[in-house]
């Protein structure tokens, strides 16, 4: 039996000639993180959310999380999102 492609098709031309360019020139794909970046972004990104809370006002807070509530409430529940 023939080994089938590990790979998915292109999803149209423009991702199939993005591939087709980095296959000739040896470039490298785009998926590949830092993961030394990646960990000072998260670092970064932890202490935001706590900052910003301690920012605002107790109204200002409240206000935020019922606009929240609202959003999560309006949103369709059928979809799983």
């Amino acid at each position: 039996m023939p080994k089938r492609s590990r790979t998915r098709p292109p999803a149209d031309e423009v991702e199939a000639a993005f591939e087709a360019v980095n296959r000739l020139t040896g470039s490298k794909p785009l998926g590949k993180k830092n993961p030394h970046a990646v960990a000072l972004g998260r670092q970064g990104g932890l202490k935001g959310g706590h900052a910003r809370a301690r920012k605002l006002t107790a109204k200002q807070r409240s206000e935020s999380a019922r606009k929240a509530a609202k959003a999560r409430w309006k949103r369709d529940k059928g979809t799983g999102h």
